[in-house]
């Protein structure tokens, strides 16, 4: 653990990018304005594009203002932080930045006391990494004698498993795993963080946590936007590579995994670990019964006319990425045996949200068989997004002479309970990162077997000429999504 208040500087590649200015910069300014940023601070921003030290601070602040949790209250608090930016123009694939980033940074630790703590940030598409790293190690800035260095990569890590463990080699030749933050920005909300606490300082739900009180789990992460501006990328990705070998397997661990011994990060990542191990392997002949892929065509989103996937900009013609996919897995250990783990996300689809629903079993007998209206099975809602919070649904009987039953939910929401905005998830990862806690943050044994687990899907998909099931646009997705999760056992999906 590094402490509070040791200087640092947080290096950013691709600093000219959406993600710096849309989440990066405000994330760091909302740490300053907390004064949970340790200081003295510098920020050296590095990319190709050419401009001066006092365009970027131009650039950033109108990044803050539009985009920041935290808005600057005023300019002097602005020029406060402003002066701890610096700008590096240059290409991350020529050595010569390098060089230049080392003279750098020399002259901003000659400047302030204490040791010479680095923190890299490859905000650069991810074809860059293996430069960026290579370049790093070569240059001698992957290791610091006074004081650490750390590097954050961002997914995708790889395309599949063969260059998830090439990237994994190439870190492994200049970092130490502990340098390495492959960061998820999903395990830094705050609702997904309260799911281990949920879960492991409750004493009432944990005896129910497992196959002989829970019928089946879902997980959902749906976007209503399409693909923007990014169809080349998405077009080698879809929605299996970008949401799911993260995002939506990183969930299911926390939901399936056992109680860590502490919560360190090294008891953490080894029962997330032990989850991706007991997943039972999709068997290639029988893809079909536990994968499925859709794409979205033309329709409305909240009232507004969209193209289909195909006709956005970027996007081939005949292209047969797909923009929605479901998964079925079993998580075959003692506690899960037998209980299925539906997965789904996409695009283009009805609302913006995310989260994850536990349907118990129904009672083993019911009593109110006269009366069955209202006595379906409990089920627990953990939103992710919007409107962070859980619910639980419980059968009461309706004030009457008759008995009648009826389902009502039992409601807590982070905002109205707290109050105010909570931090945003880089906020949170970001200084968990300067504080050497990866605790949030996937190892790289994980993202490996997340990817084998995949690797069945990905080839079957590939090697079939069939196009994804076209959806509309606005809708829950295709048609056959229904079927999928109902086909076997009768159950449905939860659409919000």
């Amino acid at each position: 653990m590094s402490s509070a208040d040791e200087p640092v500087t947080l290096i950013i590649f691709g600093a000219s990018g959406d993600l710096t200015r849309r989440k990066l910069m405000p994330a760091l300014f909302a740490l300053y304005a907390a004064r949970t940023l340790p200081e003295p601070f510098a920020i050296v921003a590095a990319a190709r594009t050419e401009m001066s030290d006092d365009e970027f601070r131009r650039r950033m602040l109108e990044a803050v203002t539009e985009f920041g949790r935290v808005k600057p209250p005023s300019d002097a608090v602005w020029e406060r932080f402003a002066r701890a930016l610096h700008y590096l123009p240059g290409d991350p694939k020529d050595p010569a930045l390098y060089a230049r980033l080392k003279d750098l940074l020399g002259e901003i630790e000659r400047g302030r006391r204490g040791p010479e703590n680095r923190l890299f940030y490859c905000a650069t598409p991810p074809s860059l990494y293996d430069d960026i790293v290579e370049h790093l190690g070569t240059a001698s800035l992957s290791r610091n004698r006074n004081g650490w260095t750390r590097i954050i990569i961002e997914k995708p890590f790889g395309q599949d498993l063969a260059t998830a463990r090439a990237l994994n080699r190439q870190l492994a030749k200049f970092f130490r795993e502990e340098q390495i933050y492959r960061i998820d920005h999903y395990l830094g909300k705050e609702t997904v963080q309260n799911l281990l606490v949920f879960r492991f300082a409750n004493g009432i739900f944990e005896p129910l946590w497992n196959r002989n009180h829970v019928a089946h789990v879902q997980i959902t992460v749906a976007e209503s936007l399409g693909v923007e501006n990014r169809g080349a990328y998405y077009g080698e990705a879809g929605a299996l590579r970008d949401m799911m070998q993260n995002h939506l397997l990183q969930l299911l661990c926390l939901i399936a995994m056992e109680a860590p011994v502490t919560f360190d990060a090294a008891p953490v990542h080894d029962e997330k670990s032990k989850v991706l191990q007991a997943i039972r392997p999709l068997e290639p002949a029988r893809i079909d019964e536990a994968a499925l892929r859709g794409q979205y065509g033309p329709g409305f989103v909240q009232g507004r006319h969209v193209v289909g996937y195909r006709e956005e900009k970027g996007v081939g013609r005949e292209s047969d990425t797909e923009t929605y996919a479901a998964l079925k897995l079993f998580v075959d250990n003692w506690r899960w045996a037998g209980v299925p783990f539906y997965l789904r996300t996409g695009k283009r689809l009805a609302r913006r949200v995310s989260e994850i629903i536990i349907q118990f079993r129904r009672t083993p007998h019911l009593i109110f068989r006269r009366h069955p209206e209202g006595a379906s099975p409990n089920l627990l809602v953990i939103r992710i997004q919007p409107d962070e919070g859980i619910a639980l649904t419980v059968a009461v009987k309706v004030p009457g002479p008759d008995l009648k039953l009826a389902q009502v939910t039992l409601d807590f929401r982070y905002g109205e309970v707290f109050g105010g905005q909570p931090p945003e998830a880089y906020e949170r990862l970001l200084l968990d990162a300067i504080h050497g806690d990866t605790t949030l943050y996937a190892r790289g044994d994980w993202v490996e077997q997340a990817w084998a687990i995949l690797e069945p899907v990905l080839t079957a998909w590939r090697q079939t000429p069939a196009a994804p099931a076209v959806y509309e646009a606005g809708s829950w997705g295709p048609t056959q999504a229904d079927s999928f999760i109902t086909g076997w056992d009768g159950w449905a999906w939860r659409n919000p």
